[in-house]
């Protein structure tokens, strides 16, 4: 009775075993009991993916990339960083001169973030122009945005532990804007501040929480992957894959095509390091911090100012904080709002220019809000982030209901083989052009 229940048990451990097709045995061993690498070789290698992927899909690689070479700058530079303010200036100047690569590292992290909010703002656009918020991808959609605030969070605590006079006063500036909010306001910014003013306390929570906020945004990433391998990609017709040759591996052919955009950007953020470091930063950054000397115009990092825009296009200070938060809150009813069953603006021609419209309207809140707060940038700043919003709240609503969007083609395989003038098309399809609405 012993003897069969131990063989009754042994038969379960082995049957829990993971059957592993893995050539090496000790990879293989490991596999059986942590399947890591089959997830991989799932999840990564024979993947199914959309056969008609573009370059703006290798975007959400980048930022992966870029996260990771911030992460790993940034644990590094911290063993250097001293969070006080009678001596975080010049731990940093003693870092670009006395600690060695200290400069690289400087300069590497910090256009790091330009090079950050760069391929998301893309990943973004693309996902925009190509409906890839819309059912049933909203989560994937919001969990995009949870990421992109965040980053934003991470980057402006960032951008104040060098401790120069842009970062003292635009911690001023933007953690004032809390105390627009009514009865919670001013008990929020002491709170942020540590104290009374900007000072100490405050350097020293914001450099704790921009070193906990990456690794928060790793568990977010994971997440959003995790959001979109459920739901499989978008690409750009819109329309899902409806037999096996609309797909291929991921493994190799997007693996390469990601490769290869891997080292076109790693290219440009070398010339960028390299040639021009300061080329997105502010001289007065590398002036020391002084509460008694206010700079002539505050401008916070370039990739805050269509936001700051937006906010500076309202006098009143608790409705430019609205208006500001409203921005991002807005992306994330994004599939409500835009209720049309086509994804692709690909097939809706008036959405797409008005979207294009929308895109440019977005880099001049961008330059405008590098700019002083007087006339006539603050009417074209008014302009824009009624445009803005209109986008969002007014046009794309009414033409998901009017607009009559083009015929869509009949699969992915087709619309891929048929342009090319080549290739096997699935059964019962026919090389025709598509129609014209």
């Amino acid at each position: 009775m012993a003897d069969s229940h131990h063989e009754t048990n042994e038969h379960n451990d082995v049957r829990r075993l993971h059957d592993s097709k893995v050539a090496n045995p000790l990879l293989r061993w490991i596999d059986q009991r942590m399947p890591v690498i089959s997830m991989i070789q799932l999840e990564y290698g024979s993947f199914p993916t959309p056969r008609n992927f573009n370059y703006f899909w290798n975007f959400g690689a980048l930022a992966m990339v870029t996260l990771a070479i911030m992460i790993a700058t940034g644990v590094v530079l911290s063993m250097q960083y001293a969070a006080h303010t009678m001596l975080a200036f010049d731990s940093v100047e003693r870092i670009m001169r006395d600690v060695n690569y200290g400069w690289l590292l400087r300069y590497a992290h910090a256009n790091g973030a330009s090079m950050f909010f760069i391929v998301t703002y893309i990943h973004m656009w693309r996902s925009l122009h190509y409906g890839s918020y819309k059912s049933p991808r909203e989560l994937l959609w919001m969990l995009g945005v949870v990421l992109f605030i965040l980053m934003m969070a991470t980057a402006f605590m960032g951008y104040v532990l060098p401790w120069g006079q842009m970062s003292f006063w635009g911690a001023t500036v933007i953690t004032n804007l809390f105390s627009a909010l009514p009865v919670v306001g001013q008990s929020i910014v002491t709170w942020l501040w540590g104290g009374f003013s900007v000072d100490n306390p405050t350097l020293n929570r914001f450099f704790s929480l921009h070193y906990l906020l990456p690794f928060v945004i790793v568990g977010v990433t994971f997440l959003h992957v995790v959001a979109l391998h459920i739901t499989g990609s978008n690409n750009p017709l819109g329309i899902e894959p409806k037999t096996k040759q609309d797909t291929i591996p991921f493994h190799p052919y997007y693996t390469m095509k990601d490769s290869f955009g891997i080292v076109v950007f790693l290219i440009v953020y070398a010339v960028l390091v390299f040639f021009m470091p300061n080329y997105l930063g502010h001289p007065d950054n590398y002036i020391p911090a002084n509460p008694l000397v206010t700079p002539a115009h505050i401008v916070p990092e370039w990739y805050f100012l269509p936001f700051y825009a937006i906010l500076r296009a309202v006098p009143d200070k608790l409705g430019g904080v609205v208006l500001m938060g409203g921005a991002l809150v807005i992306l994330f009813f994004l599939p409500w709002l835009d209720s049309s069953p086509v994804r692709s603006m690909r097939f809706r021609p008036i959405t797409r220019w008005l979207f294009l419209l929308w895109t440019v309207n977005f880099f001049v809140l961008g330059y405008v809000g590098g700019k002083p707060a007087e006339q006539p940038y603050i009417l074209i700043a008014q302009i824009s982030t009624a445009y803005y919003f209109a986008y969002f709240l007014v046009i794309l609503p009414f033409l998901s209901k009017f607009e009559r969007p083009l015929p869509l083609p009949e699969s992915i395989a087709h619309a891929v083989l048929s342009r090319r003038g080549g290739g096997p098309l699935p059964a019962g399809a026919t090389a025709k052009p598509m129609e014209k609405a």
